[in-house]
């Protein structure tokens, strides 16, 4: 499965406020960091606030955060939310698919993969390979 771009800079946002969870950062600072269009994540951190993922502070000194604990925030949630279509094949305009034994098996497959993400926070994310802070660009 090839998840989307926007899932992508989905997870790139809540890695970077989940570094340091409690701090305001901008959006131009998260897209200057991963080197990314800041239009492109303006519309994914507003879909995150609405989402109650982040959390947003208006004024001269505002900017987003983490609306929760990285460990309340589960990782398959957050795909099943930015991603809209799951199906790894178009079975559906496929003749012989009522036939077909390969959609039930790539159902299981997507199912697994999905459970698997299930098992993990944003802080197990985080945890896993330690930090990446040097590698951002300029953060």
């Amino acid at each position: 499965m090839r998840m989307t771009r926007y899932t992508d800079y989905a997870m790139r946002v809540m890695l970077y406020l989940g570094r340091e969870p409690e701090r305001l950062s901008s959006i131009a600072d998260i897209a200057r960091a991963y080197a990314i269009s800041q239009n492109h994540l303006m519309k994914v951190v507003n879909d995150l606030v609405n989402a109650g993922y982040l959390e947003s502070v208006r004024g001269r000194h505002g900017g987003i955060r983490l609306a929760k604990a990285p460990a309340e925030i589960n990782v398959g949630a957050l795909v099943r939310h930015t991603e809209d279509d799951f199906d790894l094949v178009g079975c559906g305009s496929c003749i012989i698919a009522p036939a077909c034994g390969l959609t039930s098996v790539l159902d299981e497959a997507l199912q697994s993969f999905l459970t698997t993400l299930d098992r993990y926070s944003l802080a197990d994310v985080l945890a896993r390979k330690g930090d990446f802070t040097h590698l951002l660009k300029a953060s």
